[in-house]
């Protein structure tokens, strides 16, 4: 693989063509059977109110074309953005499609699919997430837990905690341009708020996936480890509790899960911070008899 440098030219090249989809809808798009149509690792996991999609497409038909990338023979097409679309225009019994032909390099449609997934304007974080890490794993050519992890050493780095000159590498540099191509957020704002969402029980992941959720609501959720008392609170913050409301209800259920320390394990702490020997001879000697009682009663 290649040094990694500035922005890649293929990422460029799909950034532009994302874009122009957007701002310069085609004004004739070509149309194709379904048959002809195929989708393939679309990154897309959820497909939501697909049967109202439908009925709007039998009324109005679909309105917005769908982006294919030709096969070899040009005979039939996989979909690189549009697979909501094309489930639903099956369910409303359409034999045809308006799509838009992109003569793409396979790197790029993938990039492209990512690109146009990120737009969606029922994008969830978590989704969102999971596209941009996506994004940035083409982009530098590891895989999603290796992006991750060179994240976490930028932001290590940018907050003094280590030095390792990950920052200057052109690896880095790629990272900030891609960020700043999105235009959504900043590196260190995805960090901080987005990669905790990776490590969030099923049922928090689902309802954040579902809409139900805040991303910021399931991240103070995920603090709280007994299963019983997360699911009463979750469905407590479905029912529309601020994020203020939350907290609050958090903090009496964190007091009432986390059960208090014994005394002597307070005892036990101090005595690892004292040297006896160090003690004066009437203190240390007190001390130690009375270590000795309580080494006898344990049966030490």
């Amino acid at each position: 693989m290649d040094k990694p440098g500035p922005m890649s030219p293929f990422l460029g090249r799909a950034l532009e063509q994302s874009q122009e989809t957007r701002s310069k809808p085609t004004t004739a798009p070509t149309t194709l059977p379904l048959s002809a149509l195929y989708t393939q690792a679309q990154p897309r996991r959820r497909f939501e109110r697909i049967e109202e999609l439908a009925e709007s497409i039998r009324v109005q038909g679909v309105l917005q074309p769908l982006l294919v990338k030709p096969d070899g023979d040009g005979r039939r097409y996989r979909v690189i953005a549009g697979e909501r679309r094309l489930r639903a225009a099956h369910l409303a019994g359409l034999t045809e499609v308006p799509v838009r032909i992109l003569h793409l390099t396979d790197e790029e449609a993938r990039v492209v699919a990512l690109l146009e997934n990120l737009q969606r304007e029922d994008l969830n974080p978590y989704e969102e997430t999971l596209g941009v890490l996506d994004l940035l794993s083409e982009e530098l050519g590891k895989t999603r837990e290796e992006v991750v992890g060179l994240l976490r050493r930028m932001r290590k780095e940018k907050r003094g905690e280590a030095g390792q000159n990950v920052l200057a590498s052109p690896e880095a540099q790629r990272v900030e341009e891609v960020f700043k191509a999105l235009g959504r957020m900043t590196w260190e704002s995805f960090v901080q708020a987005r990669l905790p969402l990776l490590g969030l029980p099923e049922d928090l992941r689902a309802a954040l996936e579902e809409g139900a959720l805040p991303y910021t609501a399931a991240l103070e959720l995920k603090k709280v480890k007994d299963p019983g008392v997360r699911a009463r609170l979750l469905e407590e913050a479905k029912g529309g509790l601020s994020l203020r409301e939350l907290k609050a209800r958090m903090r009496e259920a964190l007091k009432k899960e986390k059960p208090s320390r014994p005394w002597y394990e307070d005892l036990l702490q101090d005595l690892k911070k004292v040297d006896i020997a160090a003690l004066p001879d009437e203190k240390r000697i007190r001390v130690e008899a009375l270590l000795a009682e309580l080494r006898e009663a344990l049966g030490h």
